[in-house]
């Protein structure tokens, strides 16, 4: 597993922008504001970008997608590998084309050298005995720098999220209120974030996105690691009732970890009999861990979410 471990240290080693740099955004569809200096009780304050649809209009209210990783979102011109996933311009083309209702994008960047500890579904870590949660705070992402930097906070991520972003947001746009009308999304630790805030919060949001979701939890497999997720998933997708779930993945670079763990995820959704039109689990072979690859498919889960036929489906 050493090319794994490289390749997901080098995507960490990106991770350098201190919470002070606001990076300018340009966004070809849509607009997008920034909010400076959010404050948080439960986490380091951070800016928020605020990304209003095509048509965007004060005499209209818009469900909301709140997104991880946000400095990746918009502008390959400001982020580290310079890819990114291209929200604005997926997400304005499928408005303009009317094939979803416009929505607004919320996007949250992560903790920087904490993202790990940030992301990291913390019940699941506590769950797991003392010396294999020491062990796993020994791990680093490269040499001379851990993996983890500090204690696991998840649990404080979903609530500055809950308790903090969305009332702001919903209370400064025009945002529709209620769980119904709130989705959450991210990729690979921001895949873990996704589901693990949603079975957390099951009153809060009315679907998640999980795109390459990281299952292995940290650089290199881990039987023991996603045990624990796959129980606290069984342990509780029971609070889920009409929330839709997306799941999707390659297998290239880091993705080529996940196949066999994302099977494992499907097969617990259909023993529970989840039903089957809430929820979807791609494959894409041949795709790697990027954002230029979730890009490339960001209309799938988009059109899943936000899709106008979705009433009658």
């Amino acid at each position: 597993m050493k090319l794994v471990a490289l390749l997901f240290g080098l995507s960490l080693h990106g991770l350098h922008t201190s919470y002070a740099s606001t990076p300018n955004v340009e966004v070809s569809k849509g607009h997008i504001e920034t909010i400076e200096n959010f404050t948080s009780e439960y986490v380091e304050d951070r800016f928020l970008y605020v990304w209003l649809p095509p048509g965007y209009s004060e005499n209209n209210n818009y469900d909301v997608l709140y997104m991880h990783d946000g400095r990746m979102l918009f502008d390959g011109n400001t982020t580290w590998n310079k890819q990114e996933w291209r929200v604005d311009e997926v997400a304005g083309a499928l408005i303009e084309q009317e094939k979803v209702r416009p929505f607004i994008v919320v996007g949250i960047p992560n903790a920087v050298e904490n993202r790990h500890s940030e992301y990291y579904p913390q019940q699941p870590f506590e769950n797991l005995n003392k010396q294999k949660q020491q062990a796993l705070y020994q791990l680093e992402r490269y040499p001379g720098h851990k993996l983890f930097t500090s204690k696991v906070f998840s649990d404080n991520y979903s609530r500055f999220l809950v308790q903090e972003v969305i009332p702001f947001i919903e209370s400064h746009y025009n945002a529709n209120k209620g769980a119904q009308h709130r989705y959450i999304a991210g990729s690979s630790m921001g895949g873990l974030i996704s589901w693990y805030t949603l079975l957390n919060y099951p009153d809060a949001f009315a679907g998640a996105i999980c795109m390459s979701t990281h299952w292995p939890g940290v650089f290199e497999e881990d039987s023991e690691v996603f045990a624990e997720f796959k129980k606290y998933i069984a342990n509780n997708i029971s609070k889920l009732s009409n929330q839709k779930v997306y799941f999707d993945y390659g297998n290239g670079t880091l993705d080529a970890m996940y196949p066999p763990l994302q099977k494992e995820i499907d097969t617990l959704f259909i023993r529970q009999k989840y039903p089957a039109k809430l929820w979807q689990s791609q494959y894409f072979p041949g795709e790697d861990h990027s954002e230029n690859a979730w890009a490339k498919r960001l209309h799938i889960p988009l059109e899943f979410m936000f899709g106008k036929k979705q009433a009658s489906d």
